[in-house]
């Protein structure tokens, strides 16, 4: 069946990976909600299209909202170490990160006071001599993934803020039982890709950064959740 998918704008459709190249479809879907069930997702937006050897790589925040982990900034209360500890964070124009009282109280609940205090002493003891990243590289994938409003994102979430998604491994793994090709949950922009989950752990971490380097789903108001990556026969990328 031929793809009715068209790489994103500025995008290109394929990449050239140490794995050989590889296409990249992204699939425009509806806006998702909290409660959305992802294999219901899968069989109305890919399931006709996939095909032997295919990956689907899923954008973490669907994973993250379906499951009920988004909330709108008005019903977060932050406390006063939220206010006080986002003023450190460097904002990115990819994204808030933990750069805003909202997602850093999500921050606080979701892995704890004293390990973001140590992230923060380590960071600013660290700055002093050259060296950043240090915050989030203590935090790990749970810290990195959260994110918060921001002008480019689609309502309603323009005015929300997420945790990452929970158990990506066994939600990746579940999907590709489901639909019958590996599955990986990205979470990719124009600074980097982090892996959040692998339906099985035989698929290269490096891998999955290769072929997701360029962000070809975008983060605006693209509305591609969903991508499907397949093996090329062409010998250079686009």
């Amino acid at each position: 069946m031929d793809m009715p998918f068209a790489p994103n704008e500025s995008k290109n459709l394929n990449i050239t990976t140490d794995y050989g190249v590889f296409s990249r479809y992204p699939v425009k879907t509806h806006v998702v909600m909290s409660g959305q069930n992802l294999p219901e997702l899968l069989d109305q937006y890919v399931k006709d299209y996939v095909q032997n050897g295919d990956y689907v790589f899923m954008s973490e925040k669907i994973v993250a909202i379906s499951q009920g982990r988004a909330f709108p900034v008005k019903d977060i209360k932050p406390g006063w170490w939220a206010r006080f500890l986002c003023k450190f964070v460097y904002k990115t124009p990819y994204g808030i990160g933990l750069g805003s009282p909202w997602t850093m109280e999500l921050a606080i609940r979701e892995i704890g006071l004293p390990k973001i205090l140590f992230a923060a002493f380590c960071s600013a003891v660290t700055k002093l001599f050259g060296i950043r990243g240090v915050f989030y590289r203590i935090l790990g994938e749970k810290a990195r993934a959260i994110d918060g409003p921001c002008d480019c994102t689609i309502p309603p979430y323009n005015e929300y803020a997420k945790l990452a998604p929970d158990r990506p491994n066994e939600v990746a793994a579940e999907l590709a039982s489901h639909l019958g090709v590996p599955i990986v949950v990205i979470d990719a922009n124009d600074l980097g890709v982090e892996v959040l989950g692998r339906s099985s752990q035989d698929i290269p971490v490096d891998f999955c950064k290769q072929v997701f380097k360029d962000n070809p789903l975008d983060q605006s108001a693209q509305q591609t959740p969903l991508c499907i990556v397949r093996k090329t026969e062409e010998e250079t990328a686009e």
